[in-house]
């Protein structure tokens, strides 16, 4: 290679560095949240034009010039982000090199900023939102796309592909761009489809028969009220929102009610399976507690919130660390909400306002607040007032608790042990009693909220003791930086004003939570309203009308239909917000009945399907793939509700969304398969193909399981080979197997003479079945 083509490469890749990386939404977000604010407070006034100086010729200012580097060189290195510069200047490995030269970062900050670099260092490059010299200028935020109320749309020219309004609106862009549809689906594929979107099941083959047999005009209709009436329904459509409310089974190891998080997920199911209302089924998240028509099993909906992570707070830190970690649980808490319900970030104001979208600090306090005035507690399901009897002892048990703890402290700072082992003795005794004389003591419990200010507060020297103030809500001072050391204006619970008409009123009803979620659907009824029509869109056909589910701020892309996003919003709100009239309506259109047939000419002008000239053929989650086995082997268990169970029992037979889901420690099988860690709001899985999936397809026990269950109801039946491969054909592929695929399994399966075709080669044969494409893939 010569010199001159060597140095020219060379400079290339650093030109190619150097250029602003892609970033998505979910990595952007991550560095307005967590290192942005970092940046700000640690580094800014030293390596910033924002700052003093620019120090040593190193700027944070663009992701170019961190890539770049000062005076020393390159800051970070994308390949091992351990050995960047930057990790060894906060590290302080070089005596020469410690910054922040006064302090330390700690094992955590250092972390992120690790997180950061393997994420490729994402910086956002869009401006900020319009400002002006006082802040943000509201009245242009409120003219963004996703604000707009929900007008009725001009209805385009109607044609005789389309079924109803929807497919008038995807016609009428697609002849635009001169594409045709690539026809119906045939019913075989369609019933397929809509079993495992509606129900996320196969259909059986019976299914399958009568629907193809059946001329009448309302044939499909009929199914699709047949499905949407299944209660397994609600288990599909629950795990779907499962993995926005960060679900999980593990709660914390130090919560009282730990393990019961089941009455979350199964409320969840029974409100999709009654269609509860989405506006409803907002409030009953947030404020149950404070709904005068919610039924005393609603009170579980409160596990959105009351399954919050939480973090350890060790007593002995000093208050204002302990106010550092109660910042993170508030942080944490407003991202899920925003993200969730409004699709905006709110979390991104917390140290200062969003760089991008017309959200205020003092907008993210006044949210803080109400989070600040509502503790998680765990509540009996029990009706008043024998559930405030059973409160009134807990609230005995925690005093006497702390007290306990305070003991064990006592004897570990060097305290007389044998007083202090004598007196915990004596506390865990009267918690025995209070228990004991209880009635309704051991009553289910679930991971719920109420309305309670809390107070970080000093306790002798070095030591912190945090007090719970019932029904006496706090507001909160905005925190320069995010750091609870700097207070600034005090700001009164409220919802963003942005989404408000004019100033919006205070929050005057204990916390807020019941005013923050009937702002949520009424002032913002546009905003709330397209978010969740985009996430049931997004399900049905593989990609959202907005490709970024939760972030319908400057940041994210803008619709690729606007106006049928507005309408079918405005459609959802008139019909009650009823899910199950919007999933209805998507699925009786022309557009989704479409079969996924490949078009060259279609492909080549529209990639991506962003014009909708065919259904895209997608791959099934882990839940419907999982689902599916147990279905085809005849060992489903269609029991609703209850305890988690273990996945990696080949034991259980329940459906996915039933087994254990472990915060930190997901189970290897999800894992794998794309299923979200839920330590935070996961509004889309990644579609990942990894070696590691084949392995575990050709090597696990579950899969064997299946397939040596199937090949005993075949091997022991009296059908020939044929027959036996076109009946093991309907059941896995809801089809009938063509005249090759016979020949092919009778091979298979003939390898030594047919009467000695033995349960072993059937498993095998069915094997592989289970793990081909098709079984895993919908049309």
């Amino acid at each position: 290679m010569s010199t001159s083509f060597l140095r020219m490469l060379i400079a290339m890749m650093i030109l190619l560095a150097a250029v602003p990386a892609q970033a998505g939404p979910e990595e952007v977000r991550f560095f307005e949240s967590k290192i942005r604010p970092l940046l700000v407070r640690e580094c800014q006034q030293c390596h910033s034009q924002k700052g003093k100086k620019i120090e040593s010729g190193f700027s944070l200012d663009s992701r170019q010039q961190v890539i770049q580097g000062g005076d020393r060189g390159p800051a970070i290195n994308l390949e091992k982000p351990s050995e960047s510069l930057l990790i060894q200047a906060v590290t302080y490995q070089d005596d020469d090199l410690q910054m922040p030269p006064k302090k330390k970062l700690s094992k955590d900050q250092v972390a992120l900023l690790k997180k950061w670099i393997q994420l490729g260092a994402p910086m956002p490059v869009t401006a900020p939102a319009p400002s002006t010299t006082t802040g943000i200028d509201l009245a242009a935020g409120r003219k963004h796309w996703a604000f707009q109320p929900l007008r009725k749309q001009d209805q385009r020219a109607a044609s005789s592909w389309s079924r109803q309004g929807m497919d008038d609106w995807i016609q009428s862009r697609r002849q635009q761009a001169g594409l045709e549809s690539a026809g119906e689906a045939d019913r075989q594929a369609l019933i397929r489809r809509l079993s495992y979107d509606l129900r996320g099941l196969p259909p059986s083959w019976d299914e399958v028969k009568e629907f193809v047999d059946d001329s009448s005009v309302d044939a499909y209709e009929k199914i699709v009220d047949r499905y949407l009436a299944s209660p397994q329904y609600g288990e599909r459509w629950a795990r779907y929102w499962l993995d926005l409310a960060r679900y999980t089974d593990t709660t914390a190891a130090w919560l009282k009610g730990t393990g019961k998080a089941y009455h979350y997920r199964d409320w969840v199911v029974q409100a999709f399976n009654e269609d509860l209302p989405y506006d409803d089924f907002i409030r009953a998240q947030l404020a149950a507690d404070q709904l005068a028509t919610a039924r005393a099993e609603d009170v579980a909906g409160l596990g959105f919130l009351g399954l919050s992570p939480t973090y350890w707070k060790e007593l002995r830190l000093s208050p204002d660390m302990i106010k550092t970690i109660v910042a993170e649980e508030w942080e944490e808490r407003i991202d899920t909400i925003g993200r969730t319900f409004l699709g905006l970030s709110i979390a991104c104001a917390r140290c200062h306002d969003h760089k991008f979208d017309p959200i205020t600090a003092e907008d993210y306090y006044a949210l803080a607040g109400v989070l600040a005035s509502t503790q998680l507690v765990d509540e009996p399901l029990l009706r008043e007032p024998l559930a405030e009897v059973v409160r009134k002892a807990d609230r005995k048990i925690i005093e006497i608790e702390n007290a306990i703890h305070k003991q064990k402290t006592l004897a570990e700072d060097g305290q007389d042990a044998t007083v202090s082992q004598q007196r915990i003795k004596e506390l865990q005794q009267q918690i025995k009693n209070i228990k004991k004389d209880t009635m309704h003591f051991d009553a289910p419990r679930v991971h719920s909220v109420k309305d309670a200010s809390i107070h970080v507060l000093p306790d002798e020297p070095d030591r912190t003791r945090i007090v719970y103030h019932d029904n006496q809500p706090i507001n909160l001072a905005v925190q320069l930086r995010g750091e609870p050391t700097r207070p600034g204006k005090i700001v009164p619970r409220r919802f963003l004003e942005v989404l408000s008409a004019g100033k919006p009123s205070p929050f005057q009803k204990g916390s807020g939570r019941l005013e923050l979620a009937q702002a949520i659907v009424k002032d913002a009824e546009a905003l709330t309203a397209r978010v969740m029509v985009n996430r049931i869109w997004r399900h049905h056909f593989g990609t959202g009308l907005v490709a970024t589910l939760s972030d319908f701020g400057n940041q994210g892309t803008r619709p690729t239909h606007p106006s049928l996003l507005t309408e079918l919003a405005r459609e959802f709100v008139d019909h009650d917000w009823s899910v199950k009239w919007l999933h209805r309506y998507i699925v009786l259109s022309s557009t989704y009945r479409q079969s996924s047939r490949f078009s060259q000419s279609s492909q080549q002008q529209d990639p991506e399907n962003r014009l909708y000239w065919r259904m895209n053929r997608r791959r099934l989650d882990i839940e419907a793939w999982r689902d599916a086995m147990l279905l085809s082997s005849r060992s489903l268990d269609y029991r609703i509700g209850g305890p988690a169970q273990e996945l990696g029992d080949v034991r259980n037979q329940r459906r996915t969304i039933y087994g254990i889901i472990k915060r930190r420690d997901l189970n290897t099988m999800l894992k794998l398969h794309g299923f979200p860690e839920p330590t935070g709001h996961s509004p889309q899985r990644a579609v990942t193909t990894d070696p590691l999936q084949q392995l575990f397809a050709l090597n696990s026990d579950f899969i064997w399981q299946r397939a040596n269950e199937i090949a005993g109801q075949f091997h022991e039946g009296d059908q020939d080979l044929a027959m036996s491969i076109e009946l093991l054909y309907q059941r896995l592929f809801s089809r009938l197997p063509d005249l090759e695929e016979v020949a092919l399994g009778k091979r298979f399966l003939q390898k030594m003479p047919a009467a000695e075709v033995t349960r072993t080669h059937w498993q095998r044969y069915v094997h592989t079945l289970l793990i081909s494409n098709e079984f895993s893939h919908l049309d």
